[in-house]
């Protein structure tokens, strides 16, 4: 059985999510800014295992969901989509009377199905244009 813990992600977990699907890190201040300063999180746990996560950050009108992750041994079986579900429910819980809220995100490619599954739409649409982003690195590290 999978139980759901809301706002209890931790850097232990989170670490090890993200490379559990390859994903690399950010440093580990970084890190814990970003969980502290996280609007709501999600964490999927299978007997007592951190299997799945999402975040969501936000300021009331624009949300961004991040960090859906589950470990690819549990994939395939809802987790996901029961995270998902619990981010789109936190926005639409938080969504007042006569407001509009949206939510953005950035699928890993080959997972744009899952998303639009639950009510996304690809960008660029009659109404918007390409997402896009800018990665940026210190420039004493240089790029990875």
């Amino acid at each position: 059985m999978t139980v759901y813990r809301e706002n209890a992600l931790d850097m232990e977990d989170y670490s090890r999510l993200r490379e559990s699907v390859g994903w690399l890190l950010f440093s580990g201040e970084q890190m814990q800014n970003a969980l502290a300063h996280s609007a709501y999180t999600v964490l999927a746990v299978k007997d007592g295992q951190t299997v799945g996560m999402g975040r969501l950050i936000g300021d009331g009108m624009y949300h961004i969901i991040v960090d859906v992750v589950v470990c690819p041994a549990c994939q395939g079986k809802g987790i996901g989509t029961h995270i998902m579900e619990m981010l789109i429910k936190y926005v639409e819980d938080k969504t007042p009377l006569g407001g509009r809220s949206s939510i953005h995100l950035a699928a890993e490619k080959g997972k744009e199905g899952f998303y639009e599954k639950l009510g996304f739409k690809k960008l660029p649409h009659e109404y918007c244009g390409c997402g896009m982003r800018k990665i940026i690195y210190h420039p004493e590290e240089g790029k990875i």
